[in-house]
């Protein structure tokens, strides 16, 4: 039987690129916030790896979780911070790169930072992560019940609707 140690070990080497995204998508494309969150998830993992990792059962919705709450957390310690640019002429610039495929990132990372931490979350997990509707209220410490509020006006529609974007463009393709 493998032990708990060797078990985390084994679940931090094989899925930490793939939750190293899914917190970059929580932090707004973010790496520096996005290596601190999974660092505090895989920190708490460890701390819990006799539970997680005893009877063989999956920690990844546990890790999931973690994050999820870690990045609620970051963002509710921004509001607190109001951190102020530097360069109050720089503050409204975008950088132009030309290419269509970053602009669009650019705009589906704006239109995501304009959501609410838990309509985030809750697209992150539903069209990235392409979880069920029962793995995002637990992921989000919810029923599923009371995941509706937090997704009511949170679809990709609306997300695009309520972010400025330039005439013509999209964020999101229709179906």
């Amino acid at each position: 039987m493998v032990d708990a140690r060797e078990a985390f070990e084994e679940f931090a080497r094989d899925r930490s690129a793939h939750l190293f995204r899914l917190a970059l998508m929580l932090s707004g494309w973010n790496e520096a916030v996005a290596q601190d969150l999974l660092q505090v998830a895989l920190e708490r993992a460890y701390g819990r790896r006799r539970m997680l990792f005893g009877d063989g059962a999956s920690a990844e919705p546990y890790v999931r979780r973690v994050l999820v709450n870690a990045a609620t957390d970051w963002r509710r310690s921004l509001r607190r911070r109001q951190e102020q640019p530097l360069d109050a002429a720089a503050a409204g610039r975008v950088p132009q790169d030309g290419i269509a495929l970053a602009d669009d990132r650019d705009l589906l990372l704006r239109a995501l930072s304009g959501l609410p931490p838990k309509r985030r979350a809750v697209l992150v997990l539903r069209y990235w992560e392409e979880l069920p509707d029962s793995e995002i209220a637990a992921a989000l410490n919810c029923c599923r019940d009371g995941q509706e509020p937090a997704l009511a006006g949170a679809g990709p529609a609306a997300a695009a609707s309520r972010t400025p974007v330039r005439p013509g463009v999209r964020v999101f393709a229709e179906r």
